[in-house]
């Protein structure tokens, strides 16, 4: 089934994976939000409290409970004490809206547990402004008498390993975020972590296997633990606690057996025919050309040339092997042009923290590829392709080092290191969320990242910085900021080209941005939600996280630009560090619909394509076959697939 909305969950927001015990800003309410405003839980739960009586629940301590118009409220006049659900799991996903009365001293126990001295749990505290992960053990009256402050568990796996030997050397870490240059404003900028004193606050738990994943306030940055227990045979009621001479209100809380998974059965949107080119995990992203000059579109994925017409037959560029959906990362972008002059098209690969790799035709001959390193440097998980300076070739645009560039070949070797153009001032600018178009309508490309946009300068005017316009095309999220390629066309037909983006490719959200401009000729933008979260009402009633891959085609041969998104399942390998990680792998279409009634003139209408497949990091959308229809080719981490498009009459 799709996920429709449902008004029992929401989205989550960008977590910093802190260490445990990280002491958390006093600081009311994240700047320039809504310091009220809820997302809910980043999960479809199994049940919500929305009563006005204890049932279902008990209690254990001296703190009194009760349950009013849907919120369980817990004082510790008489002492500290526990509120217990009747039913019990061992993989969980808990959420909940809590507010305290004075100082915070509440937290959530999992798996509450026998044993010789009374019970045992996993427990997330917050106290004051730490958020602390333990093993507690609790006496008959429900007092705390151990507490075993539970170990470090960041990074990218689902199973913590046994702890590490102390003297040993730390892995390899992530580069921190760049600085912006002096005195360069930005659009959006990190929002201050911190519990909201006296106002709402948002907790999120998930504990699967020997791992939990707590958030608290998800609405900005928020702060995260990942810690480790090694138990993982834990099962048992979640409970809720309240401390000596504390007062804290709990809402929507929810709550969900994380081992019981959904796959809905497989379904093809009417408009297409799906073939699968390869089961296996090669790579996540295809490009499409004539690559052995038989006239017809052939297309690469990761070390794979698939030849058309039919794809059935395929031939390495370079040595392959798959890839493990569940701890890998394969290429991130590919893109083809003939960047030699041979009269043959080549392909250039990006990756994420390496660089570019030039992978040069053979011409024909049946042998693998030659390969240049041609850029050193990679700090966008996204790339475009696209003719920015004008001298009619294409120039790969992209985000390293802190400053957003394009390079192109050096025309006396194209083999060599490629010629490096600097376009913006040092920031901050998203791995996520890249596009290229012409925002202000003068016939150059403008360069569109998820932080704004720059203006190209008039053709020859050799090396300079762009004009930056700063302008939050994405949104904080649980992990990362902006969203896929993003689409600069027209949306409602008033001459004007518009933003369409997902706003964040590992969390939630789907917008286009409408553009206004004044009689001075200032561009602004005024943002038309089309795909929120779970707590919210969707265009179709459609809802799906993790919007990575995207393209822009004319799906349906109506002359206006639609806009291809899907879910990138597995994104952060097989863990639950995303948001929703295990829902089903989406992909739709959304088409561009000019209505005069709709907000701002226009709405995006989602139609099915899949949904057993979804997305990889990006999309392919091209008319493979020559029939006049658009096909989309999805890399995925399922496998390689074509959805071949129906022209405009069969599909109807």
């Amino acid at each position: 089934m799709v996920r429709r909305q449902c008004a029992v969950v929401a989205r989550c927001s960008f977590s910093i994976w802190l260490f445990l015990g990280v002491i958390v800003s006093a600081q009311s309410g994240t700047p320039g939000s809504s310091a009220s405003a809820l997302n809910g839980a980043s999960f479809i739960p199994d049940a919500k409290f929305e009563g006005s009586a204890l049932s279902g629940w008990h209690t254990l301590g001296q703190a009194s409970w009760q349950a009013e118009n849907g919120e369980l409220v817990g004082k510790g006049t008489g002492g500290s004490g526990w509120l217990i659900l009747d039913h019990s799991y061992q993989d969980t996903g808990f959420y909940a809206a809590f507010r305290c009365t004075g100082d915070c001293d509440t937290g959530v126990l999992l798996r509450m547990t026998k044993s010789a001295n009374g019970m045992t749990g996993t427990y997330l505290s917050v106290k004051g402004h730490a958020l602390l992960a333990e093993n507690v053990t609790l006496g008959t009256d429900g007092g705390i008498i151990e507490r075993e402050k539970l170990r470090d568990a960041v990074g990218q796996v689902r199973f913590a390993p046994p702890e590490t030997d102390p003297t040993a050397l730390p892995g390899a870490v992530r580069a921190p975020a760049q600085d912006a240059a002096p005195g360069l404003t930005l659009p959006v900028t990190r929002p201050h972590p911190g519990v909201r004193d006296g106002e709402w606050n948002e907790v999120e738990i998930l504990l699967d296997a020997n791992i939990m994943r707590g958030r608290l306030n998800d609405t900005g940055p928020g702060v995260s633990v990942a810690t480790a227990n090694d138990d993982m045979s834990g099962y048992g009621p979640i409970a809720l606690y309240v401390g000596k001479g504390s007062e804290v209100h709990f809402k929507d809380v929810s709550y969900k057996d994380l081992a019981l998974r959904v796959q809905p059965l497989e379904k093809v949107g009417s408009r297409f025919r799906r073939q699968s080119l390869t089961p296996f995990y090669y790579n996540w992203t295809a490009v499409a050309s004539d690559f052995n000059h038989d006239g017809k579109l052939d297309l690469i994925s990761g070390a794979y040339l698939y030849f058309g017409p039919d794809f059935t037959k395929s031939r390495e560029i370079y040595p392959a092997r798959t890839f493990n959906p569940s701890t890998e990362y394969s290429t991130w972008d590919q893109h083809s042009y003939d960047f030699t002059g041979d009269g043959w098209d080549d392909v250039v690969a990006t990756y994420l923290g390496v660089g570019a790799v030039l992978y040069v035709n053979p011409a024909g001959e049946s042998r693998r590829w030659k390969q240049y390193r041609v850029l050193p440097t990679m700090q966008s998980e996204y790339s475009i392709l696209k003719d920015v300076d004008g001298d009619g070739k294409p120039e790969l645009v992209y985000v390293a080092d802190g400053f957003v560039r394009y390079a192109k070949p050096d025309p006396a070797d194209p083999t060599k290191p490629w010629i490096v153009h600097t376009i913006s001032e040092k920031g901050p600018w998203s791995a996520h969320g890249i596009g290229v178009g012409d925002i202000n309508g003068d016939g150059r490309p403008d360069i569109v990242n998820a932080y704004g946009w720059w203006e190209a300068p008039p053709q020859g005017s050799g090396d300079q910085l762009w004009k930056y316009h700063p302008q939050a095309f994405g949104r904080w999220g649980p992990v990362s900021y902006g969203g896929g390629e993003i689409g600069i066309y027209d949306v409602n037909g008033d001459g004007l080209n518009d933003v369409v983006a997902s706003l964040d490719a590992h969390g939630f959200g789907l917008a286009w941005f409408e553009q206004k401009k004044a009689s001075n000729g200032d561009i602004s933008f005024v943002e038309h939600m089309v795909m929120d979260n779970y707590n919210t009402e969707n265009a179709g009633g459609v809802t799906f996280a993790e919007i990575h891959g995207t393209a822009i085609a004319d799906v349906d041969g109506d002359g206006i630009p639609d806009f291809v998104a899907g879910k990138r399942q597995f994104s952060h390998k097989d863990d639950l560090l995303d948001p929703d990680a295990y829902s089903p792998p989406y992909l739709y279409w959304y088409k561009t619909v000019r209505d005069p009634k709709a907000p701002g003139g226009a709405k995006l209408v989602p139609e099915l394509i899949d949904d057993d497949t979804g997305a990889g990091d990006s999309l392919l959308a091209v008319d493979l076959n020559g029939d006049g229809a658009i096909d989309i080719v999805a890399a995925t981490k399922r496998g390689l697939y074509i959805y071949w498009g129906k022209p405009a009459k069969a599909a109807q």
